[in-house]
């Protein structure tokens, strides 16, 4: 049974709760772990790799592309699988025509959007690359321009550099020929000021491609991500073997969270916290309690929304800086943590790309979502510390972590014990209706 239009939070009746929670994969490892196990030389074996909207989206992609994946389940973690892929040396075996081109679909994933349209870039084939309407309103021109330099032909559909766009393969060796045999030395330059997953795109093929890559624009040698992006070519195992995927640090920033709710006094933990650096959000639980300034490009990546949604019950007033990029994930996110905060009783000052939210007497309401997970996650944790919070839309968590309010159903010290209600009904939900599907 799907999840209902509406939830309502109710927070466990024993506080404090003891327990520790294991979350799935990381959705950006597990992109550009696929990506790279697609160009390996033999097979590549994803242990805990994420199984959500996003990433099936890439599998299914990539066996369109031709690639033979075997999905098993993972024992650890429902959400997880484990993805063995046949690389094939940076040979791409399916293409389109110019009149028939093959078509791939990208849903509304940032990651495999621009993974794919670089991907693409290196099969012989004619791709158009399409999305769900959110997708084609977000930034890509900057990939683009930046794959014509690389001499690629890239046709946006409507003239704006967004998607749809359709995308000419290589044409400089014969359909069959070893995709690593006498390509020329190729340079572009990709600015990341708007994403910096145009970068990542770039260097996850520039091996296969040769690609010569310069990353400029804001924070062009600190962005976390581009770095993540180039210590995982570094780590994984080119000529093929076993890769194991972290669990991810953004998605186990709402059970860290719980600790620093007022009055609740828990004891939460996330299994197998990585240390390897590779993601920002692993930092996390060192910005608990959230201090008088947190930015986006310095501090946090996607578990800022996390510490935004928390500071209206927090003691002090809290700056949250440098927030351009929430502007064009999956919905206009600034506004949305603004409107939504203000919502539920909260003083937030929008200034630029600058949210100051200061300590407010919360209530509960009905929180629209946006199609937006991390929205409805950051403020179902918030609704453990103020009754009545009523969640929108609570199946588009489906998109990183389709079983997050299981997580919170369970009992301890699997668990938290959280209650959720059809906010239409009344009616309890039990575990098997809190899947997002």
């Amino acid at each position: 049974m799907p999840l209902p239009a509406i939830i309502e939070v109710v927070p466990p009746a024993n506080w404090p709760a003891r327990a520790e929670i294991t979350v799935p994969g990381s959705k950006s490892i597990t992109n550009r772990a696929l990506i790279l196990a697609a160009l390996a030389d033999d097979e590549t074996t994803l242990r805990g790799a994420l199984w959500s909207e996003d990433t099936q989206v890439m599998i299914e992609a990539l066996q369109k592309l031709g690639f033979d994946i075997k999905v098993e389940a993972d024992p650890d973690e429902f959400c997880n699988r484990t993805i063995t892929i046949r690389g094939l040396g940076g040979k791409i075996p399916n293409g389109g025509t110019p009149e028939q081109p093959l078509e791939i679909f990208v849903g509304n994933a940032g990651t495999a959007a621009r993974f794919l349209s670089a991907l693409v870039c290196l099969g012989h084939g004619v791709y158009r690359v399409s999305g769900v309407p959110r997708m084609h309103e977000r930034p890509q021109a900057a990939l683009f321009q930046a794959l014509r330099e690389l001499g690629r032909r890239v046709e946006s559909e409507n003239g704006n550099d967004k998607l749809p766009v359709k995308i000419f393969g290589r044409a400089d060796l014969p359909v069959g020929q070893d995709a690593r045999q006498r390509v020329p030395a190729k340079s572009c330059q990709v600015s990341i000021e708007a994403s910096s997953q145009f970068a990542s795109a770039l260097l996850l093929c520039a091996g296969v491609g040769g690609w010569q890559v310069e990353v400029v624009g804001d924070n062009a040698e600190e962005s976390p991500y581009v770095a993540m992006t180039a210590q995982l070519i570094g780590a994984f195992p080119r000529r093929g073997g076993v890769f194991q995927v972290e669990p991810d640090a953004s998605g186990g920033s709402y059970f860290w969270a719980i600790n620093a709710l007022p009055s609740v006094s828990s004891s939460v933990r996330v299994a197998r916290w990585p240390q390897s650096g590779w993601q920002v959000d692993e930092r996390f639980p060192r910005f608990l309690p959230v201090p008088a300034v947190v930015s986006r490009t310095r501090d946090l990546g996607d578990s800022i929304m996390t510490a935004i949604v928390l500071s209206p019950v927090a003691l002090l007033p809290a700056r949250f800086t440098d927030l351009g990029r929430l502007r064009v994930q999956e919905c206009e996110r600034v506004v949305a943590l603004r409107t939504e905060l203000t919502r539920c009783g909260a003083k937030v000052v929008e200034d630029d790309d600058t949210l100051t939210v200061y300590p407010s007497s919360l209530h509960g309401a009905e929180i629209e979502t946006y199609h937006d997970h991390r929205m409805a996650m950051s403020f179902t944790i918030l609704g453990l510390k103020v009754p009545g919070m009523k969640i929108k839309n609570p199946a588009c968590v489906k998109k990183t972590f389709p079983n997050f309010f299981q997580k919170l159903a369970a009992q301890p010290p699997h668990g938290l014990g959280v209650g959720f209600r059809d906010a239409a009904t009344g009616r309890a939900l039990d575990a098997g209706e809190l899947f997002a599907d």
